[in-house]
């Protein structure tokens, strides 16, 4: 038997040595293998300065031309004649690669280069894992879809490998199963492939690694901080992985790193002291992530750091001075939380700089004289600071500045003298300013490199001339001449051609667009901002807008008048509100699949909505169609995947019931339906909406009990805004209602901002919408143009609801508004409602309460408006703190409430009694009160002192309590309980 064994087992082996044997090729075999591939890709460009490393590919059938490979550019072969090298990168090819390609005959190829070429039909096929010799595997910029073969783990030889900037994407074993063997990598880089994975652990383990770029890659999970520590490694570069967390470790003095990128990721915590160790380190950026914390007083010892940005993130304190890096080209500490300053002269020995941002730093100081000696500053960026006072002369010296953004201080004097110097400009951006001065467009001859001009919201006049011609204006890009005095479309506007972004809102510009207008830069404009005129229409009849590429057009707040004008294909954002526009919603709104905001609100627009508004579920980000008269039943909105993130229909018509599309919308954070007919249920399932914030169902005709909000189904985790009042909801809350209501737990004590969607699109500046309410809050029915993020409230006002209020509240110590009013709560004011600290507005009013006010309302130390009348409360009213500041209207309709501000005064707060006297011995007696006392006194006088006293006694120990109990008078204060009963 082990004989057999045994030459059965020489037998497979033999058969696979002849296999492996018979792959191989031997030089002039590979040498036309290449040929062959040659002769199945294609050649965009022969002029291209990589193509004539195929020239020298002879094209010919003698095999001496073939055996000659080992010259061709790009060939390298061994000593043996095996070509081991090829690298054909930027050689403007094209065509298919699959699995019949001889490429994949070069079995002892150990560098395979097809980076920066166009083989966008192709994907990667499987046989790769032939040229398993390969060390080095770059095919980055190469046009390569579809997803990664699982074969390419079996390339275990594999230090370096470069899939970046395909469109790819890893198949579901994930990138562990992708690296696992490959040990001895040493540069890994993926950037721009969709991964959707997480970072292996294993990768702390490769102590070879040096570099690891994965840019956009959908990663997730927390980042492996191990990797830090790699004795070897160099670059890491991880940027746009919004989904991928971390920290940054403690650093000892071993680590090499030399390049850090972390921007837009989920990296959070402080910057550890111990960064002082990263003595090589020159490029670090934290930008836009979750970092806070002091900036470590050790970071000036960076001394490497030519590039420093840390912009966007939650840093407090004070910046320590950086003067000791002197190297630095590039400095970014904008929009952070730092504390008000005026020192960062150190700025000054910065004198290397080209880039400075130091937008919202908090810094109060006039213009910074410290600048002028930075003269290779190109960049400036010192938006949105309290800088004041004039531009000095000095700053002309700034000769090389192309990039200049002062938006948002408090600058002053004339704009004329300060800016016409820098021939250099390219951006100068001082919207927001008190600057002054008359403009007109010959103030900016000369500039011949501006393209983007804004001067919007000062204190300026900008002079229009129906006979200018054009000479040598500049050709701008981006102008923004908003409120600027602008009583007529600039006429200049007609000789600019190449225009992308206009933005002429709050002027005064009235009638018709001039005809001109349209015929203007028509192959180049995508944003039109003329918001807030007096404009009534088109000067042609024509409704269809010209631009061909045209992504926002935002008109609100005009007098345009008759049917929406057609938008091109491209529009993104949409914004026709506060018009008198009439008609339907026509159909063509649906062929828009790049539309992301539609905003359609306020204008005199009728009939029912379209049912292929679901069309846009994979584009629409925020649909406004309230304060129009449209009718007939909600559409069903929202499909799987769908990305909405408001919408608003408030103020309508609308009937029947709350579509269940909804739940589809699982991006959702805003839901108004106010002042309409719905008719309908409470919609417990929306609390199964994970991002939903603000759920305003107000004045319809919803009805029946929220038992529901109780459920497991319904936790409404993030909703910080609800307002279901003016319906007919009954019963009772259950007590555990709000239990699940975690964004109302706590008091946020970061930054605000105004709630809203955020993208970036083709213009000059990021694109923002705010989201916009009206709620009753204060007494008070508001518009709410912003809703801070911080602000949460609870409207229950004007329903049928009875029974208790519910215990759950007292766990949202972050709530600021809560309105029950008109209801028929019964019982007791909560006392643990004085837990909840936060709270601005405290509306109980028009209910069927009881009892006291309690007095751990007092601990209310914000409260500014209460309103508990037409109760059925009684006892003193709590004086001090807030509570001196409430009127009588606070508490009307309340007759059994006594003390200020009621003129009604409270009896039990008259002159003591005289047994308030007594000593601590005669409190100590057993009889239960001092009016039992003068009982036993007046049947004394009466029947004698002896007899009275006898039969005193005997009333007492038989009838004592019930008499008490009849007059009301068992609870005295001063005296001390018997046998541990309550008073």
């Amino acid at each position: 038997m082990a004989s057999i064994l045994l030459q059965t087992f020489s037998f497979v082996y033999l058969l696979l040595f002849l296999t492996c044997t018979a792959s191989l090729l031997s030089h002039d075999e590979e040498c036309l293998a290449l040929r062959e591939f040659k002769q199945t890709i294609l050649h965009q460009n022969y002029d291209a300065p990589g193509f004539q490393k195929l020239d020298s590919w002879r094209n010919t059938k003698s095999n001496t031309s073939d055996s000659e490979c080992c010259l061709w550019d790009g060939v390298v072969c061994s000593n043996k004649g095996h070509v081991i090298e090829l690298d054909l990168s930027g050689s403007s090819l094209s065509g298919t690669i699959n699995s019949s390609s001889t490429l994949f005959k070069l079995v002892h190829l150990r560098m395979l280069n097809l980076s920066m070429n166009n083989f966008a039909e192709s994907q990667i096929p499987s046989e790769i894992s032939r040229l398993n010799q390969l060390r080095s595997l770059d095919l980055s910029y190469s046009g390569f879809s579809g997803q990664i073969p699982n074969e390419i783990s079996h390339l275990i030889r594999l230090s370096w490998l470069d899939l970046s900037r395909n469109p790819l994407k890893l198949q579901s074993t994930g990138l562990e199963y992708l690296l696992q063997n490959m040990t001895r990598l040493e540069n890994l880089l993926l950037s721009g492939v969709d991964l959707s994975s997480s970072v292996p652990r294993f990768l702390a383990n490769f102590s070879s690694l040096r570099s690891m770029e994965l840019d956009d890659c959908q990663l997730k999970d927390e980042f492996p901080t191990e990797i830090f520590h790699l004795p070897n490694f160099k670059f890491l570069s991880m940027q746009k992985n919004a989904n991928l967390t971390g920290f940054l470790p403690l650093f000892h003095n071993a680590t090499s790193l030399e390049h850090l990128d972390l921007f837009w990721t989920g990296f959070a915590g402080i910057i550890p002291e111990s960064i002082s160790n990263l003595n090589h380190l020159n490029f670090l950026c934290l930008q836009r992530c979750h970092f806070s914390g002091h900036i470590p007083g050790s970071l000036p010892n960076l001394t490497q750091l030519t590039y420093l940005y840390i912009s966007e993130n939650e840093f407090t304190g004070t910046v320590p001075s950086l003067a000791s890096l002197t190297k630095l080209t590039t400095l970014g500490l904008s929009f952070n939380n730092f504390e008000k300053r005026n020192g960062y002269d150190w700025i000054s020995k910065l004198v290397k700089l080209n880039a400075l941002l130091l937008a919202r730093m908090n810094i109060h100081d006039e213009f910074l004289p410290y600048l002028t000696n930075l003269t290779k500053l190109s960049f400036v960026s010192l938006g949105e600071n309290f800088i004041f006072g004039c531009i000095p002369s000095s700053f002309m010296n700034l000769t090389e500045v192309a990039y200049l953004d002062l938006e948002g201080n408090q600058l002053q004097g004339p704009i004329l003298s300060s800016f016409v110097s820098f021939k250099s400009l390219e951006y100068v951006i001082i919207g927001g300013n008190n600057l002054t001065g008359t403009l007109s467009p010959d103030s900016f001859l000369g500039l011949n490199k501006l393209k983007v001009l804004a001067l919007d919201r000062n204190r300026l006049s900008f002079l229009t001339s129906t006979n200018y011609i054009n000479v040598t204006l500049p050709e701008f890009e981006y102008l923004d001449l908003s409120a600027c005095n602008l009583r007529e479309f600039p006429a200049f506007l007609r000789f600019q051609r190449n225009m992308k972004s206009i933005c002429l809102y709050n002027n005064e510009i009235e009638g018709l667009i001039p005809s001109w207008f349209l015929n203007s830069s028509q192959e180049t404009l995508n944003m039109i901002g003329l918001s807030g005129n007096l404009i009534t229409g088109f000067h042609q009849d024509s409704h269809l807008l010209p631009w061909l590429r045209l992504e926002e057009f935002e008109v609100s707040n005009n007098q345009f008048q008759g049917s929406l004008p057609i938008p091109p294909h491209t529009i993104v954002i949409y914004d026709v509100s506060k018009n008198n526009m009439t008609g339907e919603i026509p159909a063509w709104i649906c062929e828009l699949k790049s539309l992301r905001i539609l905003d359609l609100s306020s204008n005199k627009m009728t009939g029912t909505l379209p049912s292929c508004f679901g069309n846009l579920h994979n584009s629409l980000w925020d649909l406004r169609l309230n304060q129009n008269h449209f009718h007939g039943p909600m559409m069903n909105t929202c499909m799987h995947g769908s990305l909405l993130r408001e919408i608003d229909l408030s103020e309508n018509q609308f009937i029947g019931h709350v579509s269940k599309s909804l739940a589809n919308c699982a991006n959702l954070e805003f839901l108004s339906l106010a002042d309409n007919n719905f008719e309908d249920v409470f919609p417990f399932w929306l609390g199964a909406l994970p991002n939903l914030q603000v759920l305003i169902l107000r004045s319809n005709k919803f009805n029946g009990t929220v038992q529901g909000l109780s459920s497991i189904s319904s936790q409404f985790h993030k909703l910080r805004i609800i307002d279901i009042s003016n319906n007919s909801f009954s019963g009772r809350l259950p007590d555990k209602s709000f239990q699940t209501w975690n964004a109302m737990k706590y008091v946020d004590l970061g930054g605000s901002s105004a709630m809203g969607s955020q993208f970036l699109s083709n213009r000059f500046v990021r694109s923002e919408v705010r989201y916009s309410m009206t709620l009753t809050n204060k007494g008070v029915k508001r518009e709410y143009q912003r809703i801070l993020n911080i602000f949460t409230a609870i409207v229950l006002s004007c329903n049928h609801f009875e029974g208790q209020i519910p215990q759950s509240l007292q766990d949202l110590y972050g709530l600021e508004s809560l309105n029950l009013s008109n209801n028929h709560f019964s019982g007791h004011i909560l006392p643990s409602l004085g837990n909840l600290t936060n709270l601005e507005s405290l509306d109980l009013s028009q209910n069927k309460l009881s009892g006291k006010i309690p007095q751990q309302l007092l601990h209310l130390g914000f409260l500014a408006f209460l309103n508990v009348s037409f109760n059925h409360l009684d006892g003193p009213i709590p004086q001090g703190k807030q509570f001196n500041t409430f009127e009588n209207s606070s508490y009307m309709g309340n007759p059994g409430l006594c003390g200020k501000p009621l003129s009604k005064e409270c009896e039990n707060l008259k002159a003591p009694t005289v047994f308030q006297t007594r000593t601590s011995n005669d409190n100590e007696t057993l009889l239960p009160s001092n009016i039992i006392d003068w009982l036993v006194i007046i049947f004394g006088v009466s029947s004698g002192l002896i007899i009275g006293t006898v039969i005193g006694n005997f009333v007492y120990a038989r009838y004592g309590d019930g008499l008490l109990e009849r007059f009301g008078l068992r609870k005295v204060r001063w005296v001390r309980p018997l046998r541990n009963t309550r008073n």
